[in-house]
């Protein structure tokens, strides 16, 4: 099954946009294939204005995010496992979601084990 996350973060995006707020994303930076601005990080983490006017060529995908924007007036191309988004909110007033690391840890793709069924019955037959 493919993992859910995807979808929330490009839900809650358009949500934000849609209701002309500054959409922002709490990234891990420490991830080992995030690349971001070493200079903004902050305690391992970094804040993304991910608003349609301070960057170019959003991809939202199901594995990464992608774009190009400046930082102190140079461009860079930014490049978010999806794994490392912590969460995804409005600047304005907070709302939005934030993502437990764990569940980027768990094989979504295992299904579960099924449980054996039990050796006998605990009903009797009464006459």
């Amino acid at each position: 099954m493919t993992p859910l996350k995807p979808y929330l973060i490009r839900s809650i995006y358009e949500w934000v946009i849609d209701n002309n707020l500054t959409p922002h994303l709490l990234v891990d930076a420490t991830h080992s294939e995030a690349v971001v601005p070493v200079e903004h990080v902050n305690d391992g983490q970094i804040i993304l204005n991910v608003r349609p006017a301070a960057i170019q060529g959003l991809n939202l995908g199901n594995t990464s995010i992608e774009f190009s924007a400046r930082f102190g007036g140079q461009p860079m191309q930014i490049f978010v496992p999806l794994d490392s988004v912590l969460a995804i909110y409005a600047q304005e007033n907070g709302r939005g979601m934030v993502f437990d690391p764990a569940e980027d840890t768990e094989d979504n793709d295992t299904p579960p084990e099924p449980t054996p069924p039990p050796k006998r019955s605990h009903l009797r037959i009464v006459k």
